[in-house]
């Protein structure tokens, strides 16, 4: 009598059901990435926007007293100033490059003769929307105040 030899293999249904399982449980990964990618672009995007927040506020605090206009970005004291930004935080004017907007407001002090000089910065993006009319992709605002005298 001769012996049947029984080999150890997965059938095709075993195989089409490990293959089905796989896929119920990769759909939802998948569906995730987006999520995930979109998540990190706004995380680096809102560390760019404080960098230049930080450059810019670092730059206010570094101009000296009888100046009126800062060393590295050139902000006008008292004046309603808009500033560019590139993808990586440098100071642009080319149109194509310009990724965030730095609109720095100087609000009044009625403190006295030596109060201190208030500055709003509020950086948005991307730089093409005006904040004024339309809700942008991101925003970061801060005040600050500088003592002049």
């Amino acid at each position: 009598m001769k012996k049947a030899l029984h080999r150890r293999a997965f059938s095709l249904v075993e195989v089409t059901l490990a293959l089905g399982v796989a896929a119920i449980c990769l759909i939802p990964l998948f569906g995730l990435l987006p999520i995930g990618i979109n998540t990190a672009r706004q995380a680096i995007g809102q560390s760019i926007a404080i960098d230049i927040l930080s450059a810019t506020t670092s730059d206010l605090r570094a101009t000296p007293n009888t100046s009126t206009t800062s060393p590295q970005f050139s902000i006008n004291f008292g004046a309603t100033n808009t500033l560019y930004f590139d993808e990586t935080g440098n100071v642009t004017t080319t149109a194509d490059r310009q990724v965030y907007r730095l609109t720095l407001t100087f609000p009044t002090n009625s403190a006295g003769a030596y109060a201190a000089t208030f500055a709003n910065l509020k950086l948005t993006w991307p730089a093409a929307v005006d904040p004024a009319t339309t809700t942008p992709a991101g925003s970061v605002e801060t005040f600050a105040a500088f003592d002049r005298h």
